[in-house]
């Protein structure tokens, strides 16, 4: 049996990850020794926050049959299956972010930190865009992907201009 996944499951799992995002954020920024760095991860948060709201309202636009569920779930176990896939990605293995953060970072330290991140994000995306048929909305995947690079280039700009 292969797995399959519709677009509506995989919104369900970039809520979930955007979530995370902010929470890192926001206890990174709790965690921060100086003014500088605890607003640059607040706004992080932020972006976050908004990249969330992008995919809720992405999700509003998404059609019947990519919201159709692929396999019969009487028990809902999709649901915590994908909370689990959402929760884990990226760390797999390791060590939370911000459980290495000691709140003496550098800015350009927490801005890799971010952007490696985002990287896994994407990457997670791609592999899971072949696990999406056509019909399932494959092609909205592939806007979440477009979102997540869109997050990288900011992320990039701001390195930059340190």
């Amino acid at each position: 049996m292969s797995i399959t996944f519709n677009a509506f499951e995989i919104f369900e799992m970039a809520d979930e990850i955007e979530r995370n995002g902010a929470k890192y954020y926001r206890e990174a920024a709790e965690k921060a020794s100086d003014k500088k760095t605890k607003q640059m991860l607040l706004d992080m948060a932020a972006m976050e926050d908004e990249h969330l709201k992008t995919f809720v309202e992405m999700r509003k636009e998404l059609s019947g049959r990519e919201k159709e569920p692929m396999i019969f779930d009487p028990d809902n176990q999709a649901a915590m299956y994908l909370q689990v896939m959402a929760d884990a990605r990226g760390m797999e293995g390791r060590i939370g972010p911000t459980a290495k953060l000691t709140g003496n970072e550098m800015i350009k330290e927490i801005l890799d930190i971010a952007i490696n991140s985002e990287k896994d994000s994407v990457v997670f995306y791609l592999n899971l865009k072949g696990l999406v048929p056509v019909k399932a909305g494959r092609d909205k995947v592939e806007e979440i992907i477009i979102e997540e690079l869109s997050h990288i280039t900011t992320l990039l700009r701001k390195l930059k201009d340190l």
